[in-house]
């Protein structure tokens, strides 16, 4: 079941590369941006297009890694943090950015019925368990995140687990991306059609 109080045509996909599609939501006619590989890809592409268009929403859909999710689930991350964010040397928590504003941990409200994680962004594709805890890993979606904080913009994750962030990961991620776009187009669908009644 999925509960939404936004309409289809406030939303603004973003996803990290064409690969992560897979070319199924263009087959649909749905548009979707893509910001390429990082936190400051990701970080310019989400501000350009927030300045843009002014959505209400930005849904981040993508692929992701975790230890503790199974291959093949699919998460809604529930709160985001910076794992590669280290300014322990001179004193301050890892993952939290000194003389912020922002929380090291950026909270968001959920609204499906998919089980909910915390999704620690790094500019490095995990193939450990990482210092900072978090459920799940991506190279994305905290960037985003904090853009959208900032700018007073809604926004949403959802993760396809397409390994297990270890040092097989690159070979089940390339693997598993067929139906990580298959499962992310029905989740949207899924959002569309409970907006449409």
């Amino acid at each position: 079941m999925i509960t939404t109080k936004w309409k289809p045509s406030d939303i603004l996909i973003i996803m990290a590369l064409p690969s992560e599609s897979q070319g199924l939501f263009e087959a649909e006619n749905i548009e979707v941006n893509y910001c390429g590989i990082g936190k400051v890809n990701a970080a310019f592409r989400a501000t350009e297009l927030i300045l843009k268009h002014q959505p209400s929403r930005i849904l981040n859909l993508g692929t992701a890694g975790s230890h503790k999710f199974k291959t093949h689930e699919m998460i809604e991350c529930k709160s985001f943090v910076q794992k590669d964010m280290d300014i322990t040397p001179l004193g301050f928590p890892l993952g939290q950015t000194p003389l912020d504003d922002i929380p090291g941990a950026i909270d968001v409200q959920t609204f499906t019925e998919l089980k909910k994680g915390i999704c620690g962004t790094g500019d490095v594709f995990e193939v450990g368990t990482p210092r900072l805890p978090c459920d799940l890993v991506d190279m994305e979606a905290y960037a985003m995140a904090k853009v959208c904080k900032k700018l007073k913009v809604d926004f949403t994750a959802i993760k396809y687990i397409t390994d297990g962030s270890d040092p097989h990961s690159k070979d089940d991620w390339i693997k598993n991306l067929k139906p990580a776009a298959e499962n992310l187009l029905k989740i949207y669908q899924q959002i569309v059609s409970a907006n449409s009644k």
